[in-house]
């Protein structure tokens, strides 16, 4: 490495933020770019550790002590080469990625781990300002055609990787703008969208083509798809959301968190004039239930909106600060996890049950009665405490209960099997029981991390260049130093 025992001459850093009266008055992102100089002081913390756990650690594999190590050396371009040879998009995961890498990096045994998240975000944002980052287009074509069916991360990443071996792509989406999770379930406070838009210019001067506002299997039928391209890749996301069989589910005021997030989403980027009363949060008692980074985007949200109150439950028992006996390293930290959003202010219950939802004569939601648990490691599951009922005064409950799976309309029409976790069936090569459709992201492997997302998106189009052209060019995480 360029520092030699660099991590014992510097600490930590992590990105800053401007103070929260000021953040919370818009929905633009709100960190503070560290200087160069303190980014390399950062790389330095890398260590010569022998056998990068990193690797591992990054579902795409990236190639993190090498990009470290240009960064010191200066060496950016460099750098970004060496990112975007295993990432296609680290601007976004430089800045929505949990960053399993950091949780496995070696010297996170002693100190804290290197910022390698904040290092891969700057790498990239460094190379947009510089005009680095420019289309690669292929030098010839294929005569192969792929269709799409979703633009999320994972649906893009196939895109690109697909179209720079020279197939003819077209990506095809329901919703009136690309971009899928990325666009309508991050904020924008986390992730704004000409973000989005600067990199499909990309992809687009690239040759891949984006039709939205079809729905295939209604605007397009299933055989004229079929008749029209040599493969097709379904990433299509896990989009049932999960909801609680309890009275008083379907009373006003209990919503989804991916309707209002997409709500506010669409309000932000001047597609609704006025946001609905049903999905506004000011002046509310606001209940998110879900502890996740999606329930932690509906805080931030609802804080933004003006909520007089806002408060998260969470069903599993407070995790401890630090790592505990059974979950050592280099496995993901179960520990106490902070947001922003939740330092921007709300209130945080453990251990703790929604029993029902009530309602005032009027049918109006004016609370919900819970009760706290405990879980019982023998019977694995969680028992409630008795004596323990409380009601809670609300006007919006959220909830963040994740997703079950994918919608199965689009699966049936192609024929498809679903799984017993209700994903779609595919074997090792992401290839489903029709040999020329495959299937990538969450639709595939359940709702997962954009990493993963990325990650599938790319091995997907391996295989389908693959059963395209008998052989592929295209990397696999396998081969790019996985452990």
């Amino acid at each position: 490495m360029g520092k030699v025992k660099g991590f014992k001459e510097y600490d930590r850093i992590d990105e800053k933020y401007i103070p929260v009266r000021k953040r919370l008055k818009n929905y633009k992102e709100f960190t503070i770019s560290p200087k160069n100089k303190e980014l390399k002081s950062q790389a330095a913390r890398c260590m010569d550790c022998g056998v990068p756990f990193c690797h591992s650690g990054c579902p795409l594999g990236n190639l993190i002590p090498d990009f470290n190590d240009l960064v010191y050396n200066n060496k950016w371009k460099e750098a970004l080469d060496v990112l975007h040879s295993t990432n296609n998009f680290p601007e976004f995961t430089g800045r929505l990625c949990p960053a399993p890498c950091e949780a496995a990096c070696v010297l996170g045994i002693i100190d804290p781990p290197v910022s390698i998240e904040l290092i891969e975000k700057h790498i990239v944002e460094k190379g947009f300002s510089e005009n680095w980052i420019v289309p690669r287009i292929p030098s010839k074509r294929t005569g192969k055609k792929v269709s799409i069916v979703g633009s999320g991360p994972a649906g893009l990443a196939a895109a690109q990787q697909l179209n720079l071996v020279g197939h003819k792509v077209t990506v095809y989406e329901r919703d009136d703008k690309i971009g899928g999770l990325l666009r309508y379930g991050i904020p924008d406070f986390k992730l704004e969208k000409n973000i989005i838009d600067r990199r499909l210019k990309i992809l687009e001067k690239e040759g891949v083509v984006f039709k939205c506002n079809v729905e295939i299997g209604k605007d397009i039928d299933i055989p004229d798809l079929e008749s029209k391209y040599d493969s097709i890749l379904l990433c299509t996301g896990s989009t049932i959301k999960r909801s609680l069989d309890i009275p008083g589910i379907d009373l006003p005021g209990v919503i989804q968190a991916m309707d209002f997030l997409t709500h506010n989403n669409r309000f932000v980027d001047n597609q609704l004039s006025d946001p609905l009363e049903c999905y506004n949060a000011k002046g509310k008692n606001v209940i998110v239930i879900g502890g996740g980074d999606t329930g932690s985007d509906c805080i931030g949200t609802s804080n933004r909106h003006g909520a007089k109150n806002v408060i998260n439950f969470e069903l599993a028992s407070k995790p401890p600060t630090e790592r505990s006996g059974d979950n050592p390293w280099p496995y993901w930290p179960f520990t106490l996890k902070t947001s922003s959003s939740h330092e921007e202010g709300a209130e945080r219950e453990w251990s703790i049950l929604t029993k029902r939802f009530v309602s005032d004569s009027d049918n109006n939601l004016i609370g919900l009665e819970t009760v706290n648990v405990k879980f019982d490691s023998d019977k694995k599951e969680f028992i409630e405490i008795p004596g323990s009922t409380k009601t809670w005064d609300c006007d919006l409950v959220i909830l963040a209960l994740g997703f079950t799976g994918p919608e199965t309309d689009l699966p049936n029409k192609f024929n498809l099997e679903i799984n017993k976790r209700g994903n779609i069936s595919s074997n090792s090569n992401y290839q489903t029981k029709r040999n020329n459709i495959f299937t990538a992201g969450d639709c595939r492997r359940g709702q997962s991390l954009i990493v993963w997302a990325i990650s599938e998106g790319r091995e997907a189009a391996h295989h389908i260049d693959k059963f395209l052209m008998g052989s592929s060019n295209l990397p696999q995480k396998s081969s790019l130093g996985d452990l």
